[in-house]
């Protein structure tokens, strides 16, 4: 919205030419959110608070979760108000990723929000039931599949991109390509929601892999750096810088409030909502196995419950002591901010490991 503005006021005025740079306007994205996040944050926890859409605890879990009971959750609405506002300020609304991207992160915010509000307002403990919540997260993301096939104006935006290599491209088709779609979106959609256990813990790594994919998207949609990088050249993918900075700059926000002891919870509607942000981001970019390496600690997470459900079923013991994995080094002896400090950690390195790829090919 304030792109048009500042090429209007460029014709009489140069200097507003400045605004016209991506890195300008991602750092001014970044500060926004962050500030808004910042300034409706006490608003928006009195509100949650007056409506009593406490968080629930699970009396098998680690004791010490007892005193999280009736803090407030569905903080992510916070979070996607944030994105949401930023976004429509400082990108190009003439830009179809954006709004791609915008679309997926709010419609799966929305699955979210009426998932937690079953639970927390109208106290129905199992919310959305899960086939209905796999059913828009599906329908959500084959439909971003099939935009994006109808958008794709090379192979190399519709194949599969092996990061590592220069020249490696599997041509999946129409069909290939949407089903790759939908396993990143709703895949990484649900591993943020499972890693949100703890105070902090899911949206300070989201903070670190949209900042990366801030970068990502930067060469992606320059023709010269992704021809030097070895890149897929995306026209128009450099764009998504704004939104990956205010995803970053509002989790930073949110991050206030989240961290120990936490003074509200992201709930569904804030973890499916930025992990399906993050997934169409991966696909749009055309960098699915970066996600993989630098969401590590997602993809452990998912891969702790899967585990231990199938273990379960199939022998009747479990491989953890609790899952999702978090919970295990819980009973293990960890304090939460130990697990939610060291976890951070590893994500840092796994996120310096993505960014690697750019030259390791």
């Amino acid at each position: 919205m304030l792109v048009w503005l500042f090429e209007w006021l460029s014709e009489s005025v140069r200097a507003f030419n400045v605004f016209s740079y991506l890195t300008l306007r991602a750092v001014l994205a970044m500060m926004t959110a962050l500030a808004i996040s910042w300034l409706l944050g006490p608003l928006v926890i009195r509100k949650l608070t007056e409506m009593k859409v406490g968080q629930s605890v699970r009396n098998d879990g680690p004791q010490t979760h007892l005193v999280k009971a009736g803090t407030p959750t569905m903080g992510g609405t916070l979070i996607l108000l944030a994105i949401g506002l930023t976004t429509l300020l400082w990108g190009d609304l003439g830009n179809k990723y954006v709004w791609l991207t915008l679309v997926v992160t709010l419609a799966t915010g929305v699955v979210g929000f009426v998932d937690d509000y079953k639970k927390v307002a109208l106290k129905n403990p199992k919310g959305l039931s899960a086939k209905a919540k796999m059913f828009w997260q599906s329908l959500i993301a084959i439909g971003a599949g099939l935009f994006l096939v109808n958008v794709g104006q090379l192979p190399s935006h519709t194949g599969f991109i092996i990061p590592f290599y220069k020249e490696i491209l599997y041509p999946f088709g129409a069909v290939g390509f949407c089903v790759l779609t939908y396993c990143v979106i709703v895949g990484t959609s649900n591993a943020v929601n499972l890693t949100d256990g703890l105070d902090g813990l899911a949206i300070m790594p989201t903070v670190f892999v949209a900042g990366a994919f801030c970068i990502f998207a930067y060469v992606a949609g320059n023709a010269v750096f992704s021809r030097y990088l070895g890149v897929p050249h995306v026209p128009g993918a450099g764009e998504l810088i704004i939104f990956c900075a205010a995803m970053a700059g509002a989790g930073l926000g949110f991050l206030w409030f989240n961290a120990y002891p936490a003074e509200v919870f992201m709930g569904d509607v804030g973890a499916l909502a930025l992990g399906a942000g993050l997934g169409t981001v991966a696909v749009i970019v055309r960098q699915e196995i970066v996600l993989f390496i630098m969401g590590g600690v997602f993809v452990v997470e998912a891969l702790s419950v899967m585990i231990q459900v199938a273990s379960f079923k199939m022998t009747g013991k479990r491989v953890f002591r609790m899952a999702p994995l978090h919970h295990h080094y819980e009973l293990k002896g960890w304090k939460e901010t130990q697990v939610v400090v060291r976890f951070w950690i590893i994500t840092l390195l796994l996120v310096m490991a993505g960014l690697a790829t750019l030259k390791l090919r």
